[in-house]
């Protein structure tokens, strides 16, 4: 006879466990203590089995009812319903473990040694703010297109168009890591194409060949040594602003005329050889006297134990008048751009401005690439720049 809520509810309590059957294999075991647990019981391949489908009142009888059903499908179809269970749990366990916060921390701990700590940091942040919160504790594998695009027009709602287009391109790493590692079979960002609002990229100010006759008697008279100095050293090497501050003395040869960047201190991680002119060695050997007993070229002038400040040549800029119209990364551009005029190169260009290179077996070797001719061009700007001063 089929047991009813009543039956369930009112069921004395005994010395020893008894059970109350529902039909089909369904019954209720009541212990000693009260306490009530659902069981199906089985045969499977020959053998008596028990499956547990809870405790009552947590499950209900309707509950258990479905629970038994489905356990009865599954045996129907040829398969042991307590193996199902077990894998079903261990299935759970997979998805828990690999859920995409899980998935992208593993991947940045593998990453992140490979990247400068500024860059490092600021990627785990982006995922932290606008990432985990929303998708961090799903399955990777079961993140659909339409929930990404979710996660980036919240983004993109804030008008931070730049940062979501970031923000997709470290998400697609991720899922291209989890493919790899056997997390996920497919990567969702992929579809995601053309979905976001396009960025419109703002070039950093540069000054035109025929704007630096003026630039370069403003530098000249700027009543900061050090900061004038380190100006005149960017413009004559046009490296980047953060590989400037950064300039160790241990990193020149003097004899040799060469200043070698580490790969740490380098945006693409591969050491840097720049050749150095005339020009940027007496700028050097003006330097000694000022930040010759530091470790940095140029120290910071409150404290010279530490670099330069990363605003110090943007601010003296502005003083100068160059407010929106120049940036100390802009001396890149403007170097660039007139080497390109007078018939340089571009290989040769783009290997000094240090920018990627896309072949794996050339990148191994690109640091010392094209250096003779290097050192002819860097000379002949250097010559250029004295030529041109009013």
């Amino acid at each position: 006879m089929p047991l009813t809520h009543v039956a369930i509810k009112n069921a004395p309590v005994q010395a020893k466990p008894f059970k109350m059957a529902d039909g089909g294999g369904l019954f209720l075991l009541v212990q000693p203590n009260g306490c009530k647990w659902w069981r199906y019981k089985y045969r499977f391949a020959g053998k008596e089995k028990l499956l547990a489908l809870g405790a009552y009142p947590e499950v209900s009888l309707a509950d258990a009812r479905e629970r038994h059903d489905q356990a009865r499908k599954v045996l129907a179809a040829g398969r042991d319903p307590g193996e199902a269970k077990k894998a079903a749990k261990r299935q759970a366990i997979i998805r828990h473990e690999n859920n995409f916060e899980a998935i992208a921390r593993e991947w940045h701990g593998k990453r992140s040694h490979t990247w400068t700590e500024k860059y490092a940091l600021s990627s785990l942040r982006r995922l932290q703010a606008d990432v985990f919160s929303k998708i961090g504790e799903r399955p990777i594998a079961e993140i659909t297109t339409a929930e990404m695009l979710d996660v980036l027009r919240l983004i993109e709602r804030r008008g931070a168009h730049d940062l979501a287009h970031r923000v997709q391109q470290l998400c697609g790493q991720i899922f291209t890591y989890a493919i790899v590692t056997g997390r996920a079979e497919r990567n969702p960002v992929n579809d995601l194409r053309g979905a976001l609002t396009p960025v419109v990229k703002k070039h950093n100010a540069y000054l035109r060949a025929d704007q630096l006759p003026e630039f370069l008697k403003k530098m000249a008279d700027y009543d900061n040594p050090q900061t004038r100095l380190a100006m005149k050293f960017l413009l004559l090497t046009f490296v980047r602003t953060g590989e400037l501050r950064g300039a160790l003395w241990s990193e020149f040869d003097i004899k040799k005329a060469e200043w070698r960047i580490p790969a740490e201190r380098m945006k693409m991680r591969d050491p840097h050889i720049v050749p150095l002119s005339k020009q940027a060695l007496a700028v050097l050997e003006e330097l000694k006297p000022i930040s010759g007993h530091w470790e940095y070229v140029f120290p910071n002038q409150h404290k010279p134990r530490g670099q330069m400040s990363e605003n110090t040549i943007l601010y003296a800029l502005y003083r100068m008048g160059y407010h929106s119209k120049l940036t100390g990364h802009g001396f890149r551009g403007t170097a660039s751009t007139i080497l390109n005029e007078h018939g340089f190169a571009p290989d040769v260009i783009e290997r000094q401005l240090a920018h990627a290179e896309r072949n794996g077996v050339r990148k191994a070797y690109n640091h010392a690439q094209y250096l003779p001719e290097r050192r002819k061009m860097m000379q002949w700007w250097a010559d250029y720049l004295d030529g041109i001063q009013k």
